[in-house]
């Protein structure tokens, strides 16, 4: 089964971290990565930009309209993801528990199973 580990940043969370602290999630990252890899779960993992450089596309009436920022009025925003393959819900679970943004108070990881899997490269996968 595939899930779509999701992080969410909170700027105002972030910035109370120690320098300490954030450069130990950031190394934590990469320990976390190289696990999921040697166990054959990950698929595929994007940091994304900030929101001061996203925009969001409406058409109405036919007629694109740009606005700049996140979707949602909220502080908060996807900040990355990590797409795996796990065995199981609970496999999953465990494993967004070992991304270290999990055990900061404030942020945390958002769980979600992919109904629909299309490879870029390969034949869709359903399931």
């Amino acid at each position: 089964m595939k899930f779509l580990l999701t992080m969410h940043m909170n700027p105002d969370v972030w910035e109370g971290l120690s320098e300490e602290t954030r450069q130990e999630v950031m190394d934590g990252h990469a320990d976390f990565v190289a696990k999921i890899r040697a166990s054959g779960e990950m698929i595929n993992t994007q940091a994304l930009g900030g929101p001061e450089d996203s925009a969001v596309v409406r058409v109405r009436g036919g007629v694109p309209a740009v606005t700049d920022g996140p979707f949602a009025e909220s502080k908060e925003f996807l900040a990355g993801f990590y797409l795996v393959e796990c065995e199981s819900r609970d496999r999953a679970l465990e494993v967004a528990a070992m991304i270290p943004d999990a055990r900061i108070d404030g942020l945390g990881i958002e769980v979600r199973p992919v109904v629909f899997f299309a490879d870029a490269e390969t034949q869709s996968d359903f399931g």
